[in-house]
């Protein structure tokens, strides 16, 4: 498991590190940053995506963490499942089901399932959305897009070594993270404890 951690790690690092020179630069206080609607919940602002893939029938927005964070910090009656995953991460693939039941069953009772794809910035075309059109995921999916991984990972939970698989489960009273994969029936059991 610690070979997978560093190996993971250093795999993050290096794609954060690959797709700096691509990305483009935003200034955080413009108000260009912000699209003039509110998320779903009506909360906050929704951020501009820094760049927007699309492929046939699926389109997948990708955010630095600063678009990120407004789907990590979401004060509603919803819980919200947030599973950090990469196409090329074994463990992240095998329990990707697991979350699209999740998001299936309880889409109706105040759960929602997102999935932030750290997938390589040149592979997102090539890899990541023929994958998601070949496993027809139905959840909400977004890239993060940002090079600043050392500052980035401790924002998502203080805890995190940047090892993949890794689950944020959060709601307006509850907020836990996870650096483990799951089976069903263990992250059934998790949300349940958020109701």
């Amino acid at each position: 498991m610690k070979y997978f951690k560093v190996i993971s790690a250093v795999v993050m690092v290096f794609s954060t590190l690959s797709c700096k020179k691509d990305m483009p630069v935003m200034e955080s206080n413009s108000k260009s940053d912000t699209i003039n609607r509110q998320d779903s919940a009506g909360i906050a602002p929704v951020l501009k995506p820094v760049s927007t893939y699309s492929n046939d029938s699926i389109i997948i927005n990708a955010y630095d963490y600063k678009g990120l964070a407004n789907y990590l910090n979401k004060k509603n009656d919803t819980t919200y499942v947030v599973n950090f995953w990469a196409t090329w991460c074994i463990p992240c693939v095998k329990e990707l089901p697991y979350f699209e039941e999740l998001n299936a069953k309880y889409k109706d009772n105040k759960v929602k399932v997102l999935l932030v794809s750290l997938d390589m910035h040149k592979t997102i075309e090539a890899k990541l959305l023929p994958f998601i059109k070949s496993h027809q995921l139905k959840s909400e999916i977004v890239v993060l897009r940002d090079p600043d991984a050392d500052t980035w990972i401790r924002k998502v939970d203080t805890s995190w070594t940047g090892a993949l698989p890794a689950t944020l489960i959060y709601n307006s009273e509850m907020r836990k993270f996870y650096e483990k994969s799951f089976t069903y029936n263990e992250l059934e059991k998790e949300v349940s404890n958020f109701k």
